[in-house]
């Protein structure tokens, strides 16, 4: 059986994506920019180019394809949504159609059928009709907010309760939802497949808690540690509130306008009809947030940060650069030596070899770490040259040693959150990148102005460390 996937450079997609892999299933992916599944896709998965607004490309991608999944959205894009949408769901149902396709399976969005729903919704809803008047078999599922590292709705919430100690919350945070976790929504997507013959079909999938957008925000603050104070204002409506979301979350403003007004919608489950057809029972929200905040901490400590080279073209911002929650200060340089010899010399960080630059600045953030109760700088390290992983080095604890390549040190100081240094070294064409990046995940607002506060030092110390590393494994190539 061979499975078609479009949209799978998006979020669910992506999650889908690596479901139907692990699953064994033969899927093709349709990508307008195929490099973004480099190194994602296994022996049984194809990746082609093509766009979904695109028939041609669309004929390509669903010939001798038993199944296929739509699940392109244009509201990021900021053209007119509704039309893009409405035309690529036409081509690619004729496509399908044309193609001999036995399934179609959508994800679309809850929310009753009625003149009252918000341009987002009531383009959700019409995706599904025009996929449902193909005369396929179509199976669409209709969701409320995702629960999930990644989701925007999720990083929407998550944001707001990061950054606001106060919030002045609108009339819609009261609305009621219906949230569910990613895992169980990928779960759905991929049991569809299987599911017996039955013409179109819409089923409505939430978790069991019903809750507003309130207390999704309460509940991740909760497991954060975070105490917010929510202030229930009326007379805020979605287009100021989308203003709101403007000056406090820029990055998500184009989109969170649009979302924010689908937000004054009740998104719950009216129909019992998924429980019926299929065996999964959706976790509840506060597993659905603990999930998603572990497996953002999971994907950050797997990550690579190499590939933030190439934004060092662009002028340095002060702050450095965002990545979720977290915030990034990625430096590199090109050192002609062995990855072993530029290893070594990142291997004796610390201790009684000092940290290559501005010791004095390391003693006095001892001094004041002491004063609060952390370690200081006094540990020091085992051993001069070689680093273990789960030992202490000074004021840090080696998270990560993977000799020539890697060593991660996870922050012990007293801090605002949480943070980690982490070197890697890349072979190039006879010489070593060494990429150095200092990652802080900021506890609400003090962990921000914590950061912001101590940028001008990290532009001093991080700047000269790299360049005291690259001099000393110079030196011992010598």
């Amino acid at each position: 059986m061979r499975i078609l996937l479009t949209g799978a450079t998006g979020y669910v997609g992506g999650c889908l994506l690596d479901e139907l892999q692990r699953r064994g299933r033969d899927v093709r992916c349709m990508a307008r920019r195929p490099e973004k599944l480099a190194g994602r896709t296994g022996p049984r998965t194809e990746v082609v180019a093509g766009d979904a607004s695109q028939a041609a490309d669309l004929a390509r991608a669903c010939a001798g394809v038993d199944v296929a999944y739509w699940l392109v959205h244009s509201m990021e894009s900021g053209v007119d949504f509704e039309r893009a949408d409405r035309l690529a769901a036409e081509r690619f149902a004729a496509a399908a159609a044309a193609a001999g396709v036995r399934r179609i399976i959508y994800l679309g969005g809850l929310g009753a059928d009625d003149d009252r729903l918000s341009a987002h919704l009531r383009s959700r809803h019409e995706v599904g009709a025009i996929l449902r008047a193909s005369g396929l078999d179509v199976i669409e599922f209709r969701a409320s907010i995702v629960i999930g590292a990644g989701s925007f709705s999720f990083d929407l919430v998550r944001t707001l309760v990061e950054r606001l100690p106060v919030m002045i919350c609108p009339a819609w945070l009261a609305t009621a939802t219906q949230p569910i976790a990613i895992a169980d929504v990928v779960d759905y997507l991929a049991a569809a497949i299987d599911l017996p013959p039955g013409g179109a079909r819409i089923f409505e999938i939430g978790g069991p808690d019903r809750v507003s957008y309130g207390a999704i925000m309460r509940e991740y603050a909760r497991q954060r540690g975070l105490t917010r104070l929510m202030i229930p204002v009326p007379v805020l409506t979605p287009r100021l509130s989308s203003l709101w979301l403007k000056l406090v979350t820029p990055r998500y403003s184009k989109m969170g306008r649009k979302l924010i007004d689908g937000l004054k919608n009740p998104t719950v489950v009216t129909s019992a009809a998924a429980d019926r057809e299929f065996t999964i029972r959706p976790r509840d929200l506060t597993s659905a947030v603990r999930e998603a905040v572990y497996h953002e901490d999971q994907e950050f400590a797997g990550k690579r940060w190499a590939d933030f080279a190439d934004l060092e073209e662009l002028p340095r911002r002060y702050g450095g650069a965002t990545e979720g929650t977290r915030l990034v200060d990625h430096r590199h340089a090109v050192v002609a030596v062995t990855p072993a010899r530029a290893f070594a010399a990142i291997e004796r960080i610390g201790g009684g070899h000092g940290w290559y630059a501005c010791d004095w600045l390391w003693t006095l953030r001892g001094w004041l770490d002491r004063l609060l109760g952390g370690p200081g700088m006094s540990r020091g390290r085992r051993d001069p040259d070689r680093l273990r992983v789960g030992e202490t080095l000074d004021c840090w604890r080696v998270e990560v040693c993977e000799a020539p390549r890697r060593l991660r040190l996870a922050a012990e100081m007293k801090m605002p959150g949480r943070g980690w240094l982490e070197f890697e070294v890349v072979p190039r064409d006879g010489d070593v990148t060494i990429h150095q990046t200092a990652v802080f995940d900021p506890k609400g607002l003090g962990g921000l102005v914590y950061w912001y506060a101590i940028w001008p030092l990290h532009e001093i110390v991080f700047r000269r460390m790299l360049a005291g590393i690259a001099r000393a494994a110079v030196r011992a190539a010598e």
